[in-house]
């Protein structure tokens, strides 16, 4: 006979792979015996919202969220230390085959094994509580990393209970459950105390429920709650929303060039492989008044010469305060950056009314140019950049490589294209002199700033990330 616990409403429960949690038992006339109304995790799996021939027996958040199921049909679960064995014990049969002290070998070191392990993964196992008291402490006291995802634990007294047994906890991944929040979270706190990382995705939560069990993690480092119910946020300061499909962001609150009171603590922010093609997207980001680390690999932000690497010094430009850029410092070239900003606008800010107040059209496609402007100063006429389609941003630049080191050498005269990397320029020059390409430092003047010699300091990045342009000097020294 298959006996229900008397605490089944509320408990969670597995039925053909599954999980759902017990929401009515007792009779459904006209039929006889006992069921089990249950709400289940993914809605689609049921057939109505707990309601039979018009009697409402239970309700779900989901119109077609539930079902009626037979006790016979569904797990309560087992202890934790019931699953550990069942996932970590060697199978009897397999050992039989063995020699026999290979079997006595196993049979003698099994219960030492779990004492040493430092991780137990329980995911999609059915551990329902901790079992007997002071068992979890006995058995696996050396545990760092606990997976419980998707299981069958209904609360956090149930995780609780098996934490503060075990001292050393670091990790844990609760991901895919159902937990009801705990009546008096400072309860808890003990139990999670040596908590550093906890994975909380797809948990049917919001956010004011992770802040109401926040004070539960005082040690917390790095807390993952995707796919959850999170509509708004606060206190945060790292946001993931990579493949989010996110293609616009807006903080209404805040004019252009000001600051947002939303996420004033949000110092981090990943927007890696979303639908971003807007640069309003950018000065919208840059009202962020904390953000200092940005990634957004895989958008569809394009500069006017379609050069990514000028898009990414647009970003650099737009956002004052960044430190981090698709996981690379931007100290080096922030200045670059900045420069390269006020003379490509520059013909957009004269014709906008230049000064100290343009239009107010400009002023909101860029915020930061009045400030750039105060910092450098205002570009002179023939530092502008026209405007120019992409197909001649490709266009071959004559450049003069100059030898000051070696007078008796002959200037070399080359058309390379400007898209060219500093790092086959050196291999070109390096076919030409006979000298290691590692042994060459590049530098180079421009006939607009004339006595100024500007360095060229990385191979990685092109003669047009250096603004070279036609009719400019290379120096080349060994």
């Amino acid at each position: 006979l298959l006996l229900v616990p008397a605490d089944a409403v509320g408990r969670r429960v597995a039925c053909d792979g599954e999980r759902a949690t017990v929401r009515y038992v007792g009779p459904v006339p006209p039929t006889a015996g006992l069921w089990l109304g249950v709400e289940w995790d993914h809605p689609e799996r049921g057939k109505h919202n707990g309601s039979h021939d018009g009697v409402q027996y239970f309700t779900c958040r989901h119109p077609k969220g539930g079902s009626f199921v037979r006790p016979a049909k569904v797990s309560f679960g087992v202890d934790f230390l019931t699953a550990v064995q069942q996932v970590y014990q060697t199978d009897t049969e397999e050992v039989l085959t063995d020699a026999s002290s290979e079997k006595l070998s196993w049979l003698g070191i099994s219960e030492r094994s779990y004492e040493n392990l430092p991780t137990v993964l329980l995911t999609r196992s059915e551990v329902n509580g901790p079992g007997a008291d002071g068992e979890i402490r006995r058995t696996t006291p050396n545990v760092k990393y606990l997976d419980l995802s998707r299981t069958l634990l209904c609360c956090w007294e149930d995780v609780t209970a098996v934490s503060q047994q075990l001292d050393h906890l670091e990790n844990l991944q609760l991901s895919n459950n159902r937990l009801r929040l705990p009546a008096d979270v400072s309860a808890h706190v003990q139990a999670f105390s040596s908590l550093r990382v906890l994975g909380l995705n797809s948990c049917d939560i919001t956010w004011s429920q992770v802040l109401q069990c926040a004070p539960m993690w005082p040690q917390l480092e790095n807390l993952s709650v995707e796919a959850n119910n999170i509509r708004e946020l606060q206190r945060l300061e790292q946001l993931s929303l990579s493949n989010t499909g996110l293609s616009d962001l807006r903080f209404d609150d805040a004019a252009p060039g000001a600051q947002t009171a939303m996420f004033p603590s949000l110092t981090s922010l990943n927007l890696d492989q979303n639908n971003i093609t807007e640069w309003c997207v950018v000065d919208e980001l840059a009202k962020l008044p904390s953000l200092v680390k940005l990634s957004c690999r895989g958008n569809r932000l394009v500069s006017s010469d379609g050069n990514p690497r000028t898009a990414n010094q647009l970003l650099i430009a737009k956002l004052g305060r960044l430190v981090v850029l698709n996981s690379c410092e931007v100290s080096e070239d922030r200045r670059g950056a900045e420069l390269d900003y006020i003379k490509m606008f520059g013909e957009e800010w004269l014709k906008a009314g230049g000064g100290s107040e343009p239009s107010s059209q400009f002023t909101c496609q860029h915020p930061r140019y009045l400030s750039l402007i105060n910092k450098y100063g205002a570009p002179e006429e023939g530092e502008l950049k026209k405007p120019e389609p992409f197909a001649l941003k490709n266009q071959l630049l004559k450049i003069t490589f100059v030898f000051p080191d070696d007078a008796e050498r002959k200037p070399i005269e080359k058309k390379l294209p400007a898209s060219m990397l500093v790092q086959k320029v050196k291999g070109l020059l390096y076919r030409l002199l006979k000298v290691p390409a590692a042994d060459l430092q590049l530098s180079y003047t421009s006939l607009k700033m004339v006595g100024t010699e500007f360095e060229i300091d990385s191979d990685q990045k092109t003669l047009e990330f250096y603004s070279i342009e036609d009719g400019d000097q290379v120096l080349v020294r060994w």
